[in-house]
């Protein structure tokens, strides 16, 4: 159970570092004449990004396919998933996808295609994540319930010695547990502690959105297929997973790369909840970006990679994150505070998982 008594940041900024940086950043805003929201690149690039999502299930739905091409075309669709989570739905849900709240709420809502939940995910990554990044027993992401162990401050048990070599396999699971089992026990919890983002939810309304946005889902993936194609129903329900599966591996190891590694602090609070650092300057020792000279990456995850800047600035479109990381990191060095990053996707694997072996050992108690 988290504990409902949340950190405070410290107010004291003496150098002045998030004021110099902010100013900085708008000003590149101001002289250069661009909207901090997305522009016609990210417009182009959801097009093409929902088009690989949506038109796989198209064919197979309408044209009498060999089932081994169906196979494929679902892990295409597990990729198209995973894309239009880190790109689409997450600058939406951020308010960052475009200028227009409606337009936001649209592509937020995004989500409920991609079998999650847009109340659960506010709440937990806005929220939670966003403001108490890495903070064992508030910041969700590091909770992994019993089977992973990704802090020194989560109790060890005896089989997270084997962690780093099953975790990999567990982690294509991320959007499968969304549309089974996640999002409902996530409702249940937040409502009875009375967590929202900007506003809260009445209850009834949450419940009677999930169950009906779950039952459209399942609809669109498992009752129509199963009524129009003529596969046996395992083959379906096999074909969902394997989507799933896809789309989780992806989200899962890129959400992983950039707090989940060896360059990353995580750091406690003090007894009376006060946090060493302001909540800028927390950022930058918890959050680590990877491969942002790679131009595949920086288009296909949504700017994930820029990490560091998506958590200083999550209300600025990803589009912008490769320009902005520039000033960041110049203005990071001018005070003599970190910018964790590593040059290549391969890097970052490897420190992720020398991480996930150095919290698989025993403890040792003095």
């Amino acid at each position: 159970m988290r504990n409902l008594s949340f950190p405070k940041f410290s107010r004291k900024d003496p150098q002045k570092f998030f004021k110099t940086l902010n100013n900085r950043i708008n000003k590149y805003f101001s002289e250069n004449k661009l909207k901090k929201t997305g522009n016609w690149k990210l417009y182009l690039k959801s097009v093409i990004i929902f088009s690989i999502f949506i038109v796989p299930y198209l064919l197979i739905m309408f044209l009498d396919l060999n089932q081994w091409v169906c196979l494929g075309l679902i892990i295409v669709t597990g990729v198209g998933m995973a894309g239009v989570g880190m790109n689409i739905m997450h600058d939406g849900n951020h308010g960052s996808f475009s200028s227009k709240k409606w337009v936001n709420k649209i592509m937020g809502s995004s989500i409920y295609i991609l079998a999650g939940n847009a109340y659960n995910w506010q709440i937990q990554h806005n929220v939670l994540h966003h403001t108490y990044t890495n903070i064992h027993g508030h910041d969700e992401d590091l909770a992994a319930g019993r089977i992973l162990r990704f802090s020194e401050h989560t109790r060890w048990k005896p089989h997270h010695r084997f962690q780093h070599i099953y975790s990999f396999f567990l982690y294509g699971l991320m959007t499968f547990n969304w549309a089974v089992i996640a999002d409902y026990f996530q409702t249940n919890r937040y409502i009875k502690e009375k967590l929202s983002f900007k506003k809260f939810i009445k209850p009834l309304y949450q419940w009677v959105n999930l169950i009906f946005t779950k039952s459209i889902y399942y609809s669109i993936w498992i009752v129509l297929p199963m009524i129009y194609l003529d596969f046996s129903w395992w083959k379906i329900l096999l074909g969902f997973f394997v989507m799933h599966y896809t789309a989780g591996i992806i989200l899962s190891t890129i959400f992983q790369l950039a707090h989940i590694v060896e360059k990353v602090e995580m750091p406690l609070p003090f007894k009376n909840l006060d946090m060493k650092n302001t909540w800028a300057i927390h950022q930058l020792f918890t959050t680590s970006n990877f491969s942002t000279n790679n131009k595949v990456m920086n288009w296909f995850s949504g700017g994930l990679n820029f990490q560091v800047e998506h958590h200083l600035f999550p209300n600025i479109s990803h589009i912008h994150y490769k320009k902005l990381s520039e000033i960041v990191k110049k203005t990071a060095k001018e005070f003599r505070l970190p910018y964790n990053e590593y040059k290549t996707t391969r890097d970052a694997i490897k420190s992720h998982f020398l991480f996930l072996k150095s919290m698989a050992k025993k403890p040792v108690i003095i």
